[in-house]
């Protein structure tokens, strides 16, 4: 999952990403809006991450759930035929 995807996904990943991180509030998660790098800010904050840490925190979230997304269109495509 890119940075676009996580935008356009938001909704989607809102749940897997506060279950992943339970410190972030509703509200972090409105203000987060899908961006990427107010995400890495409210992890930074949040948890007393440092940038890296933030940043690499979310590249192995992304694709953890890049990961899942795609089993879930796999199935999806079997299920139509």
């Amino acid at each position: 999952m890119n940075n676009d995807t996580l935008k356009g996904q938001w909704h989607q990943v809102k749940g897997e990403i506060k279950s992943q991180w339970g410190k972030l509030t509703d509200s972090d998660l409105d203000q987060i809006e899908g961006e990427s790098e107010k995400l890495v800010g409210k992890l930074q904050e949040r948890y007393g991450y440092a940038r890296d840490r933030a940043e690499q925190e979310l590249r192995a979230f992304q694709s953890a759930s890049s990961d899942s997304l795609t089993a879930g269109a796999d199935d999806a495509t079997a299920t139509r035929h």
